[in-house]
């Protein structure tokens, strides 16, 4: 049904597009027209199709409801009579068996004798709301594109009321962009509000113990709740500053190389191969993090404390000898190796916008290249480069599947790189994981992270784009 409402739908528009067009060259003929006859088209076929649609939305939302209330009114009573369980699987059963295919259930009598004429019946409903449903798109359809049609004369203004639906369809993607987003924020703090009500914000921001799980014995730990989150923000920090410590020097190294030393042909082959990494899924580099890098750290590391032990250094030896393939050494290098394409990016995109006068006038004063990067270029870009910084900070705060895979889960306050430790996002995850009751403070937990990391990344974001903007502000 589905199909054949849309095969309606297409034939419907392009004959309106243009029974329009032609009704207005008709009328038009030896007049002069506001409009062109495609615009009075296109007014027909706005006004075909938007009914329509209106028509099929509101059939999608109803039709569910409608079928549901039908399907239980001529139900017999020993089906009404049933749990509302075992009453929803034997109505897909009936489904099923309505569709042509075995049930799914194995039913005593007389549920199974009921199944054939119930099926039957239900698929009888489906059918006429289905049928329903394209008979008033259509009918929706044509009244729509006789208003149009009878509205079209050489003085009417097609052109500015099919601007008008244009401006209209703009504003709407708008305006869902933006109540997505209040939406995500209130969600976000309707929830936290919860979660603070049972958990001091002050333990949560400033305790040093992560516990989250649910109490078994009164004298467990968590029984009181052991919210403390400062050692998922310690673990974060720490991995967001390896990330940085490996991203910012190579990607600015090579945005500054591809933008002044490299030539045409090098550039033009060799920025579409880096920002190729930009484009690897997340979950491969967590593979490559947990297979190769971590077990390649651990060789190192345990054969660097091999050669320490039985030496003054016998202790870190031994502490070497223990480590294992998740750290946040192994995180924060991958995931810094992700980043280098974004700071990369945007690094020699503002590079390149300092205005060439600067380059001239610092050749014309006698000095070299590398002066000039050192002493005009860097000081002019620092301001968009450092916003590029912050952008990638905050890309790396909010990483998930590269710390599960290599950094472990261990809440651990440490700022030891060669410990497992745990992020907020990671904790999101785990909290949010299964079938979950949102009326516990484990759950809930989630949501007080989720607005923590939330605030961090938009004031990031924001002290960001001050930046940049001054930069703009600067040079334009």
């Amino acid at each position: 049904m589905t199909w054949l409402f849309l095969s309606i739908l297409i034939v419907a528009a392009i004959a309106s597009w243009v029974g329009a067009r032609g009704l207005a060259r008709k009328r038009q003929q030896g007049v002069r027209a506001h409009s062109r006859p495609a615009q009075f088209g296109t007014w027909a076929l706005i006004w075909t199709g938007v009914p329509a649609l209106v028509v099929l939305i509101g059939a999608a939302i109803l039709t569910p409801t409608i079928e549901n209330g039908l399907i239980l009114a001529g139900a017999p009573e020993a089906v009404n009579d049933l749990e509302p369980l075992r009453r929803g699987a034997f109505f897909a059963d009936a489904r099923a068996v309505g569709a042509g295919q075995p049930a799914l259930q194995i039913w005593a009598a007389p549920y199974a004798e009921l199944l054939p004429a119930e099926g039957a019946r239900v698929a009888g409903i489906e059918r006429l709301l289905s049928l329903a449903g394209v008979v008033l798109a259509a009918l929706a359809a044509l009244l729509g594109a006789l208003f149009a049609f009878s509205r079209i004369r050489p003085d009417m203004r097609a052109r500015n009321r099919v601007e008008r639906w244009i401006v209209g369809l703009l504003f709407a993607s708008s305006a869902v962009a933006v109540l997505t987003t209040v939406g995500i924020i209130a969600s976000l703090v309707f929830d936290s509000i919860r979660f603070f009500s049972a958990v001091p914000i002050m333990e949560f921001l400033f305790g040093t113990q992560w516990s989250p799980q649910t109490a078994i014995r009164a004298d467990q730990v968590g029984s009181t709740g052991a919210f403390g989150a400062l050692p998922l923000f310690a673990g974060t920090f720490l991995i967001m500053l390896i990330a940085m410590a490996v991203a910012a020097p190579v990607g600015l190294f090579a945005a500054i190389y591809l933008s002044e030393y490299a030539g045409p042909v090098f550039r033009a082959t060799v920025k579409p191969v880096l920002e190729v990494l930009a484009g690897v899924p997340t979950v491969v580099y967590g593979f490559f993090a947990a297979l190769t890098v971590g077990p390649a750290f651990r060789e190192f590391f345990n054969g660097l404390g091999a050669m320490m032990v039985g030496g003054p250094l016998d202790g870190i030896g031994q502490y070497l000898m223990l480590v294992q393939n998740q750290m946040a050494l192994v995180a924060g290098a991958v995931m810094g190796i992700m980043l280098i394409p974004f700071v990369s990016s945007l690094s020699d995109d503002i590079i390149n916008a300092v205005p060439q006068s600067l380059r001239d006038g610092s050749y014309a004063m006698g000095a070299t290249k590398s002066e000039t990067v050192k002493r005009v270029l860097l000081p002019a870009a620092l301001p968009g480069v450092a916003g590029a910084m912050l952008l990638a900070m905050s890309r790396a705060i909010g990483e998930t599947m590269i710390v599960t895979m290599a950094a472990g889960l261990a809440a651990r306050l440490t700022l030891n790189p060669l410990d497992t430790v745990t992020t907020v996002t990671v904790q999101i995850v785990t909290l949010l994981t299964g079938d979950q009751e949102f009326n516990s403070p484990k759950t809930l937990a989630a949501f007080g992270l989720g607005l923590t990391l939330f605030l961090v990344t938009l004031a990031l974001n924001i002290v960001a784009q001050r930046i940049v903007q001054t930069y703009r502000q600067q040079y334009d």
